[in-house]
Formats: C-alpha cells, sequence, structure tokens
C-alpha cells in the first residue's frame, strides 16, 4: 500500500524530538502528536506546536522524569489523515498517548482508533459534544473545554447585555454546529437567523450583504483562524461596526487574530476559559516564558492549552512511575488533574470534560499601547458541560 504523502515528515523543534535525556534501558515513553501547521486550521495549529514545545523544553524532553519520544506530524487538518495518523501512531509506532488535532471532526475521526487501542487521547482544542455524551470514551479526555461551553457563556453574556435581535455566524462543521448549539441554549431566546459558511471560506461578501440587510443588533460569530482575520477586516470595511455590535468567543478573537487584524479588534468582546493575563502563579509563569521564547509575542488559548496536555501527561506518568503497561491507573491519574494548569484549579466530570470557569475579554490598549485582550469579569463559575448525563461511563479506572 502506497504511504500517504504527508508521513514523510515529522515537523519537530530542536528540544522537542525524540529526547533521551538519560541513559536508560526502559523504553521511552511515545506521544503521537496530530499537528495542523498546515490547511486551513494552521493559525491555531502552529500555536497549539509552540505550547507543546515549550511545556516539552521545560520539563527537558521527559515525562515524569522518564525518557520520551514526541512524534510529530502534520496531518493538514484532514480527518482522514487525522485517522490514518492515528493507525500509524499505534502500529508502527506504538504510541502511549494521543494529542494535537483542532477540528472536531479530525478528533471525531480519530477517537474510535485510539480507544478500540486502548491509547489515552487528550484533546489539546476540540472538544465533540459526542464524545461528551452517548459515545464518551475512558480513554477520550476534552482537557480543553466541551465545544458548547464557550459559546454558552457568549450566550449568557449577549442575554444579560441585552441584545434583542441577534445573527449568527459558524462554519458548518461540528464544531461550529457544536458552538451555535451553546450559544442559543445559555442565550434562551429565539435568533433572528443562523449562517452556516463553507470550513476555511475567506470570502464573506455574500453574508455581509445578507447582515446589512437585516440589520441586526448583533452578530455572534464563530470563525477560527484564517476565517475570522478575513471576517473582521471584510465586516469593518463595509463600514457595518456602526451598526451591528460583534460578539464572539476567544477562538476568533485571540491573540493571533488580533495580532493580524489590530485595531478593527479594539472593543471586541469574547467568553473564554483562559487569558493571559489571569492571575495564577502557574499562568504568570507560563505567560512570561512563552513571551521570552517566542519573541514577545502573548500566548494564545491554542498555546495554552497545549502546554497543559504536556503538564498533564507528565504528572500521570509521574503517578504510575513510568508503567505505561497498566492503563486503567494511567487513567485514574489522568482523571485527577494533579498538574497545575495555566487556568487554575479544575476538575473533570464523569465524561472526562473540565468543570471550569468561563470568563469575559474585552480587546484593548494596554499601557504601551499593545491591542490585546484584558480579562474583564467572570461569566460562569465552575461550569460543566449539558451532555456529562448521557455518558453511560464511569471510568474503567473506577472499577466500574
Amino acid at each position: 500500500m502506497t504511504q500517504a504523502p504527508f508521513f514523510k515528515h515529522r515537523f519537530v523543534a530542536a528540544a522537542v524530538l525524540a529526547v533521551m535525556c538519560a541513559p536508560s534501558l526502559a523504553a521511552p515513553i511515545k506521544v503521537g502528536l496530530a499537528l495542523d501547521v498546515s490547511g486551513p486550521f494552521s493559525g491555531p495549529g502552529q500555536d497549539a506546536r509552540n505550547g507543546f514545545a515549550l511545556a516539552i523544553k521545560q520539563l527537558g524532553g521527559k515525562l515524569g522524569g522518564q525518557p520520551a519520544e514526541f512524534l510529530q506530524v502534520d496531518m493538514a487538518g484532514n480527518p482522514d489523515q487525522a485517522r490514518q495518523l492515528a493507525e500509524r501512531f499505534i502500529q508502527k509506532d506504538k504510541i502511549d498517548f494521543f494529542t494535537g488535532p483542532i477540528a472536531s471532526n479530525a478528533a471525531l475521526a480519530a477517537g474510535p482508533v485510539l480507544f478500540a487501542a486502548k491509547v489515552p487521547y487528550l484533546s489539546n482544542n476540540a472538544g465533540p459534544s459526542q464524545y461528551a455524551g452517548a459515545k464518551c470514551s475512558p480513554y477520550f479526555f476534552g482537557t480543553a473545554y466541551q465545544n458548547d461551553q464557550f459559546h454558552e457563556a457568549a450566550g449568557k453574556f449577549a442575554s444579560d447585555r441585552g441584545f434583542k435581535k441577534i445573527m449568527l455566524m459558524a462554519p458548518n462543521y461540528p464544531a461550529g454546529r457544536d458552538g451555535l448549539t451553546g450559544f442559543k441554549r445559555a442565550y434562551g431566546a429565539p435568533v433572528a437567523d443562523e449562517l452556516y459558511v463553507k470550513v476555511g471560506q475567506l470570502d464573506f461578501s455574500t453574508e455581509l450583504a445578507q447582515l446589512r440587510a437585516d440589520k441586526p443588533d448583533a452578530l455572534y460569530y464563530f470563525l477560527p483562524g484564517a476565517m475570522g482575520i478575513n471576517f473582521v477586516k471584510q465586516f469593518v470595511a463595509a463600514g457595518l461596526q456602526k451598526d451591528i455590535k460583534l460578539v464572539s468567543t476567544g477562538f476568533s478573537a485571540d491573540e493571533d487574530v488580533i495580532g493580524a487584524v489590530g485595531a478593527p479588534m479594539l472593543g471586541l468582546y469574547n467568553t473564554a476559559h483562559w487569558a493571559h493575563d489571569l492571575d495564577n502563579a502557574a499562568n504568570r509563569t507560563f505567560v512570561a516564558a512563552y513571551r521570552k521564547e517566542f519573541g514577545g509575542r502573548a500566548p494564545s488559548i491554542y498555546a495554552a492549552q497545549a502546554y497543559d496536555v504536556i503538564l498533564s501527561i507528565d504528572a500521570a506518568v509521574k503517578a504510575v512511575k513510568g508503567n505505561m503497561a497498566d492503563r486503567p491507573a494511567i487513567v485514574a491519574a489522568l482523571e485527577k488533574a494533579d498538574f497545575a494548569s495555566v487556568r487554575g484549579p479544575f476538575k473533570y466530570a464523569n465524561n472526562h470534560y473540565p468543570i471550569e470557569n468561563f470568563y469575559l475579554r474585552v480587546v484593548s490598549k494596554d499601557d504601551k499601547g499593545v491591542i490585546s485582550n484584558k480579562l474583564s469579569g467572570t461569566v460562569l463559575t465552575a461550569y460543566g458541560d449539558a451532555y456529562a448525563a448521557q455518558c453511560p461511563m464511569p471510568s474503567i479506572a473506577r472499577g466500574k
């Protein structure tokens, strides 16, 4: 069988590739990273790669003090390639952990292969509703969030702000549909319209014409990466910001987007489970180290989430003393979330999705004139997802 082209190259920073820091007879712990450094999610994917790289560097390339290998391949946001890559990681590389895909359709494609092989999948971004409910697995950890939650926080904000006529926009793929479902659930009132666009779409002239004609009070949009960058530029160029208030989440209004768009982002409210100015010791350390490592840039949500994944794996490996054969013990260790998260303390619900805070941020200028997100308040406290009750798991780690 011909090998798919994307397997030919492994993207590795000097501190990241297959680091064996001390002589040992033990086999290295292997982590498969399916990256999105090209394709429709390349912006978020590159930030995630940076977050992985920083954590790995700080740990000296080890996990739980044990030798480790970090196998990185760009699967370019393609679900079929994500599934094939998971199969290759399992069959050829014998991985112990898997992470990396940005998009939920890639997570849904790779998941069944990993679950069948009992390989823990720590999702650094995607949080599909399917894995939160009836299709939950003890081997899946939505370490970042469940897709609906960011959008539920935005819906609550929009409701509290009193927007009466609001339109919604998202890409037509699982995270987009989950997102608008979450927004409507928390908004609690009928919305004027829902616009679904193609994944990777960069020209929004048709949608902007509809907004001009319909004249909503506000638009809630979820357009990650280059989609969000192009949309805001076109929205402002069309002069619509004078009459329509934009509301979003950190996916479409994070530091990567702000850096590319600039001043048109000022005043935009967005919700997230993390902010670079969130005041806890782990976050202060992470942000300072990230700025030093990457030329003064503030980290994005995607970098913070990826960083947390590596720290979570490190804590679990340490708890089981490097014994990768005891999968129930590894799952139990992961369930404890016993690491210093940049988000502060959180815990997993029964479906392995976090119960955590969600915050309001506003794009502002800091005291040096730099445009960035500023933490504005807490929208939801210790907030779980809407699907946990549908999850039939008690975990294998609990012996049930």
